[in-house]
C-alpha cells in the first residue's frame, strides 16, 4: 500500500501563486509516477501534470507553461508549483500514484485532495 498526503492549497489571487506538496509512504518502489490531478464539482476529474520515476513530466494542454512538476526522491515528495493562476484554476487537487501496467500507467493510489481557490 501506499499513502499519500498532500499539503499547499489555500486562498490566492488570480496571477499569484502556490506549491502544493505530497509526500508518499509506504511501498513506494512500486510506484513508476505521481501525478496531480484536480477536480470541480459535477465534473470529471482531470490530469493536471504527472512524472515518471525517471523525471519525465507532462503536462495538460490548459497549464503548460504556468505549472511544473518536480520530485525529491529523498524526500518521497512531489511538488506541484502553480503560477499565473486563474479563477479557471479553482479545483481540489489530489495527489496520484501510478504503477505500469503493460504501457499504461495507472493510479492507484489517491491523497484527500487539497483546495485550491484563485480569486479574480
Amino acid at each position: 500500500q501506499v499513502q499519500l498526503v498532500e499539503s499547499g492549497g489555500g486562498l490566492v489571487q488570480a496571477g499569484g501563486s502556490l506549491r502544493l506538496s505530497c509526500a508518499a509512504s509506504g511501498t513506494i518502489g512500486s510506484i513508476n509516477a505521481m501525478g496531480w490531478y484536480r477536480q470541480t464539482p459535477g465534473k470529471q476529474r482531470e490530469l493536471v501534470a504527472s512524472i515518471t520515476s525517471a523525471g519525465t513530466p507532462n503536462y495538460a494542454d490548459s497549464v503548460k507553461g504556468r505549472f511544473t512538476i518536480s520530485r525529491v526522491d529523498a524526500k518521497n515528495t512531489v511538488y506541484l508549483q502553480m503560477n499565473s493562476l486563474k479563477p479557471e484554476d479553482t479545483a481540489v487537487y489530489y495527489c496520484a500514484a501510478a504503477r505500469l501496467r503493460s504501457t499504461l500507467f495507472i493510479f492507484d493510489y489517491w491523497g484527500q485532495g487539497t483546495q485550491v481557490t484563485v480569486s479574480s
